[in-house]
């Protein structure tokens, strides 16, 4: 075959590492494909079509922040922060409670998506347990987690679709609170 490997051969250079590292890369990896096919769901919301696509790109510089160099800044942080508030106003009275992960197409991918972001997270630990991540990248990750919850439910506001409260039997209900400055 000449002198290198066919590289169609090799669907990612790392994953025949043992270290977490390449579980956080492949598991990053497919949140930002469920944010871009979620994307694609909401093409008529303009501006939540526009926020995820920025969401794709900011979690690919998640994913590169870990083995390379840190791509993910303070303002990227505060930027993400600010999209949440912008959601959760837009959500206020539907976020109180647990809700179910149900609705439109495009909440239902969102709900993926958010799941998706927590497995991001858990490889984002396991990865700290063998070397140092600056914990920028997990109040992003988190963070990221709970913004894509509340578009999720913004998602289904726009779509004139109610969300369905969930009442746990296993642990006690805890609602909300609106922080007072």
């Amino acid at each position: 075959m000449g002198k290198g490997k066919d590289m169609r051969y090799l669907c990612y250079p790392y994953m025949r590492e043992a270290q977490t590292t390449v579980d956080f890369e492949i598991q990053s990896d497919a949140l930002a494909v469920r944010i871009g096919q979620a994307a694609s769901l909401v093409v008529p919301l303009e501006e939540l079509h526009s926020d995820l696509l920025k969401l794709v790109e900011m979690v690919y510089h998640l994913n590169g922040s870990v083995r390379g160099k840190m791509a993910i800044s303070a303002a990227d942080v505060h930027k993400l922060s600010d999209l949440y508030d912008r959601y959760v106003e837009e959500t206020e009275e539907s976020i109180k409670q647990f809700v179910l992960p149900q609705g439109s197409a495009a909440a239902c991918a969102l709900h993926v998506c958010r799941s998706e972001a927590k497995k991001t997270v858990r490889a984002l630990h396991r990865v700290s347990l063998e070397r140092e991540v600056p914990e920028r990248l997990f109040d992003y990750a988190h963070l990221l987690a709970n913004v894509l919850f509340v578009m999720a439910v913004y998602a289904n506001k726009r779509q004139g679709i109610e969300e369905i409260p969930f009442v746990s039997k296993s642990y006690p209900v805890k609602t909300r609170k609106k922080e007072i400055n």
